[in-house]
């Protein structure tokens, strides 16, 4: 058995569950359980589902159905082994990635109401389903990073595992670019923010009259985690809130209310509720602008002051991304953004690079800095960003030199394969696996996936 990369993933949740839904609606799905492991269960549909993205997706070496059922019951082992060995996700990150998905949809889609219709499910009833699938998600994250934790690669053995790939099956990488920006939020204005400040003002004065803030904050806060939870956030270690937040909350005495506090997230109602040792207990209101009607024109002007001054060679294009970039994943890097994939600062210069940038490029000469252009962000927001046209790599067989991180990246991820499947065959034994007949010949327990 050789558990491949794609194995070890989980299907993106909620495509999976809409295409599920529209197969449904054809009356076309005849589903049953084919394989459980202890109480978790795995259905044939998600079996089709898999196997139907990875051949829409038209990518290369597409996994056959005994691969993917396969890759299903290791998943459904880690989370089985999960709770047998008490790794546990706290509520906190898995809240965390709900409220990402949520703004990620919300954005995708245009409003709520758009993803009600799309997936034919309340908002409710879509985070619930949401948070199982990414509960199950992150604690299997992070029970394969558990069984993985001390596996390294060295120099040696890249050289060695690059050594082995015959010269006729090298893989040719398309043109490849590094690329930075320096991106600024668009922020209310004056009259928005006020908006923003008396709507908590008014909720702060309800619950000093009386009101339950639990249950305003179920009404009206747009923390998607805690809002279903009127606000509770839990014990929080120091330091681990954004500083305004933390700050605010630990002014407070228990059960007093803060002022409208401002921060990255949003606009904040925050009540304290306990103190233990180095641990505080608050839960809060949050509310947002409406991102789509935030005004561009402060951040444009200052980007275009700054793109002058770092053309005049006044200041770096690194040192003005560290200092002045509201983009945290890049900003630490001098604004040189990532591929998340392969870990390197080298995008590929192709039609899987997000467009909007893809064409700013197109129109750039190596070493020149764009003019602001608008800019949505990952979660959302409205901003304007400038780009910064480091360098192009031409198209090129793979070779260390030039490709090292790339390479040592796949030897690595073969090597914690490896780990796994190790780790498979031996906790295999700690639990119950049922597999069904109509798929005994995948002999996933037995150590080879035939084709299917």
């Amino acid at each position: 058995m050789k558990l491949k990369g794609y194995l070890l993933g989980f299907v993106m949740l909620c495509a999976g569950a809409n295409a599920q839904a529209q197969e449904a609606e054809k009356g076309t799905l005849i589903d049953k359980i084919i394989a459980k492991v202890d109480n978790h269960f795995i259905l044939k549909s998600e079996v089709e589902q898999q196997y139907s993205q990875y051949l829409t997706s038209g990518q290369a070496n597409t996994p056959n159905r005994c691969q993917i059922l396969e890759g299903l019951v290791v998943n459904k082992l880690m989370l089985a082994k999960a709770e047998i060995d008490s790794v546990i996700v706290d509520d906190k990150r898995i809240d965390g990635e709900l409220s990402s998905r949520m703004d990620q949809m919300e954005a995708q889609y245009g409003s709520a109401k758009n993803i009600v219709e799309a997936y034919g499910k309340s908002i409710v009833n879509l985070k619930e389903d949401l948070r199982l699938s990414l509960k199950e998600q992150l604690t299997g994250r992070k029970m394969q990073e558990k069984i993985t934790s001390d596996v390294k690669i060295t120099p040696k053995e890249v050289s060695a595992f690059f050594a082995r790939i015959p010269t006729d099956s090298l893989p040719y990488l398309p043109s490849e670019v590094e690329v930075g920006h320096i991106v600024r939020l668009a922020q209310p204005n004056k009259t928005q923010k006020a908006e923003l400040v008396g709507r908590l003002m008014d909720y702060r004065r309800r619950i000093e009259k009386g009101e339950s803030f639990e249950d305003l904050a179920k009404l009206y806060s747009e923390d998607l985690g805690s809002g279903k939870r009127g606000g509770d956030l839990g014990f929080s270690k120091r330091g681990q809130m954004v500083a305004p937040f933390e700050a605010a909350a630990l002014k407070l005495k228990p059960n007093q209310l803060s002022d409208v506090v401002e921060s990255e997230f949003g606009y904040h109602l925050i009540q304290l509720l306990a103190v233990r040792g180095q641990e505080y207990h608050a839960r809060h209101i949050l509310i947002r602008p409406d991102y789509q009607k935030l005004d561009l024109t402060e951040p444009t002007h200052f980007l275009d002051s700054l793109r002058i001054v770092i053309q005049r060679d006044s200041l770096t294009f690194d040192k003005a991304a560290r200092a002045h970039s509201e983009d945290k994943l890049t900003q630490d890097a001098g604004g040189l953004m990532l591929d998340m994939a392969s870990r390197s600062t080298r995008l590929p210069f192709d039609g899987t690079m997000e467009p909007g940038l893809y064409f700013s490029l197109d129109s750039m000469k190596v070493g020149t800095i764009s003019t602001p252009i608008p800019y949505r962000t990952d979660d959302g927001r409205s901003a304007v960003r400038i780009l910064y046209y480091k360098a192009k790599y031409a198209p090129h067989y793979a070779n260390l030199k030039d490709d090292y991180q790339k390479i040592a990246n796949i030897a690595l991820t073969r090597k914690k394969n490896d780990a796994i499947e190790e780790w498979f065959l031996k906790a295999k034994e700690d639990v119950f696996i049922f597999i069904d007949d109509e798929y005994k010949g995948c002999n996933v327990l037995s150590g080879g996936v035939i084709d299917n």
